[in-house]
């Protein structure tokens, strides 16, 4: 009986110690992360003496790092290059800190990655060149930075993404014609930023599309009749832009109730074939127009 209670005891410990013991290169770039943004300053401090399965926000399976989760917890100051040894990684939320410098080039290795999630921080610079070798992301929020540059063409590389919001940054040139084929999109948002150029036509082709937030920019040219293959959409917001010509919202005939924000000085649309909400965004915009 002893013998089989202490080979039981054996096996869950070293179960224990194969689950916490993940690779060096990783819980280097773990204790690189937490230097970087000060973790002294942490309000959930991690305690390095523990082994990394303990240490909060940090998800481990088998013996890889494949969750951080560090919202609303004071980081401060740039993400690492190191970060790009999390290889296994599916998930990284740092979302509501002060984390400021570049996103690093070598985030793009992380392939695995599904969820980026980096809005409301500090960050500037410009996106990497190469995000659309993260081919499994699924989710990519980084508005409300200081992002600046242009929107990478290769993003349309990401046949998965369901959401991009790149809201509230620096952003400058077009939105890339290739966002075509992130066929899978839900949610669109590049609003207050400085892009310029038109609508580009391929935007037609994202049939799941429901959100589609560009506002607060310098777009130019007219609604490219192709708005009008997207039946599920549900919020598009198109105001405070440059466009010369609107008309082509008429050819909108969405599934469902859709919230429509844009520029009615000068415009007189017939938009008989949306089901419009009671008190229709337009109405609300249209007040604001009157009070100015």
């Amino acid at each position: 009986m002893k013998k089989l209670l202490s080979f039981i005891f054996s096996g869950v410990l070293f179960l224990n110690l194969a689950y916490a013991e993940i690779p060096q290169a990783e819980r280097q770039a773990l204790e690189d992360l937490y230097q970087s943004t000060n973790g002294n300053q942490w309000i959930r401090k991690w305690d390095l003496n523990e082994t990394v399965d303990q240490w909060y926000g940090i998800k481990v399976f088998g013996d890889h790092v494949v969750e951080i989760n560090l919202t609303r917890n004071n980081l401060m100051g740039p993400l690492p290059e190191s970060i790009q040894q999390l290889t296994r990684l599916r998930s990284l939320n740092l979302t509501f800190n002060s984390i400021t410098g570049e996103i690093p080039e070598g985030i793009t290795e992380l392939t695995s990655l599904r969820i980026l999630r980096l809005e409301m921080n500090k960050i500037d610079g410009k996106l990497p060149e190469n995000i659309g070798n993260m081919k499994e992301l699924i989710v990519f929020s980084a508005f409300n930075n200081f992002i600046s540059g242009s929107i990478p063409s290769s993003i349309g590389n990401l046949t998965n993404l369901k959401e991009l919001n790149l809201s509230s940054n620096k952003l400058i040139g077009n939105i890339p014609s290739t966002v075509g084929a992130c066929i899978q999109l839900e949610i669109l948002g590049v609003f207050d930023n400085e892009l310029n150029g038109s609508i580009p036509p391929t935007i037609g082709q994202l049939a799941q599309l429901q959100e589609l937030v560009i506002s607060n920019n310098r777009i130019s040219g007219e609604i490219p009749i192709e708005l009008a293959d997207l039946h599920n959409i549900k919020v598009l917001q198109i105001q405070n832009n440059r466009f010369d010509s609107l008309e082509k919202l008429e050819f909108l005939d969405t599934k469902g109730m859709l919230a429509i924000d844009y520029d009615k000085k000068g415009y007189e649309l017939d938009l008989k074939n949306l089901m419009l909400p009671n008190k229709s965004r337009m109405a609300d915009t249209k007040f604001e127009e009157d009070d100015n």
